[in-house]
């Protein structure tokens, strides 16, 4: 099984349409501090630019599922996985944070599931076979998965502080990780896979 071209298109432009949707929302409004707030305060009900956050979330959850379907050298397992968590974004739009000062349960719920399924799906993305890509064999999986899983733990050891004044960055640094870390795996692979012929 290979990785098939609309997977390569969705890892890539995903991430970067992720970070500069949440950069220009927070551009556009005047006083908002990303290293301090949250991404999703941008789209909360009570935000002057939830419309633009809410179609940047809906995208990169759009390219999670196209991933899931198309990448198809990962295990069925870490696709599912994926294809959760592209779902679980939805949610988190759908059930966004009323203000800026609130929470929801269900917006929550959404967010940590999709934080934890980015940071453990190379757990699941294991290929023992001979045929297995480099990043794919055990030992490349489970440093991918420490590596993300120690990023996360970061992120929520700042979520948690609630002196904490780089939240937001810390935030916007697990976002972002989570988002190139599939993208160098499916673009490592396919570039194994093409020199194999």
């Amino acid at each position: 099984m290979r990785i098939k071209t609309p997977a390569l298109v969705a890892t890539t432009i995903g991430p970067v349409v992720t970070f500069v949707g949440y950069t220009l929302g927070a551009w556009l409004w005047p006083g908002f501090d990303g290293k301090v707030h949250a991404i999703s305060d941008l789209a909360a009900n009570d935000s002057p630019v939830q419309m633009l956050m809410s179609i940047v979330f809906l995208f990169g959850a759009a390219c999670d599922i196209v991933v899931a379907i198309y990448a198809q050298a990962l295990p069925k397992p870490a696709r599912i996985l994926i294809f959760v968590a592209g779902l679980a974004t939805v949610g988190l739009t759908v059930f966004a944070t009323p203000t800026q000062d609130t929470s929801s349960l269900p917006h929550r719920i959404f967010a940590i599931t999709s934080f934890v399924l980015f940071s453990i799906w190379p757990l699941f993305a294991i290929r023992k076979d001979q045929d297995a890509p480099p990043m794919l064999r055990p030992k490349a999986a489970w440093l991918g998965t420490l590596f993300l899983v120690s990023v996360s733990i970061w992120f929520l050891s700042l979520w948690l502080d609630k002196y904490s004044t780089i939240m937001g960055l810390g935030e916007r640094i697990g976002v972002a990780v989570q988002g190139i870390y599939p993208a160098v795996v499916l673009w490592h692979t396919w570039l194994w896979q093409r020199k194999r012929g």
